[in-house]
């Protein structure tokens, strides 16, 4: 299953500036995996700061498009619509690489367990087959406030 950057908007709450995942290019909800693209570009707003002399996306933001990779999983569930993923925890985490404009990361999400609402799951993100980050992360739903009229 293919999924475009609309159809992602259509299932998590994320929007730009913060929107880290392009496209999705696979699910498999009976392995609970997924796997997205996020599409590095210079025009991104942290490059400004970071590094003004040699951009990097930074370390938080490769381990955010995870997540939100993962939570493309979690809100296609019925039973999830309209929560908001929010994290619990990161776990050994390991950055092996730099990631810079031009570089099209794939990040790759299996979830392994549940634990009283927490779910956890195993992430990488490879850039052109090169691990550039990889760890678990736990996400924990959470009911989205609603507006009143």
């Amino acid at each position: 299953m293919v999924l475009s950057n609309e159809d992602i908007k259509k299932i998590i709450p994320h929007r730009y500036p913060f929107l880290l995942v392009d496209r999705i290019t696979s699910i498999d909800e009976e392995n609970k995996t997924i796997t997205g693209i996020k599409c590095v570009s210079a025009n991104e707003m942290q490059f400004l700061g970071h590094f003004p002399e040699m951009s990097v996306m930074p370390g938080v933001l490769i381990v955010e498009a995870m997540a939100q990779t993962g939570a493309v999983l979690l809100l296609k569930d019925p039973a999830n619509k309209g929560k908001l993923p929010l994290f619990a925890g990161i776990q050994k985490m390991r950055f092996k690489r730099p990631v810079t404009p031009g570089d099209v990361l794939i990040m790759d999400v299996q979830f392994i367990r549940s634990i009283g609402g927490i779910s956890i799951a195993k992430c990488s993100a490879k850039v052109d087959g090169e691990v550039a980050a990889e760890g678990e992360i736990m996400c924990a739903l959470q009911e989205a406030p609603h507006e009143d009229n």
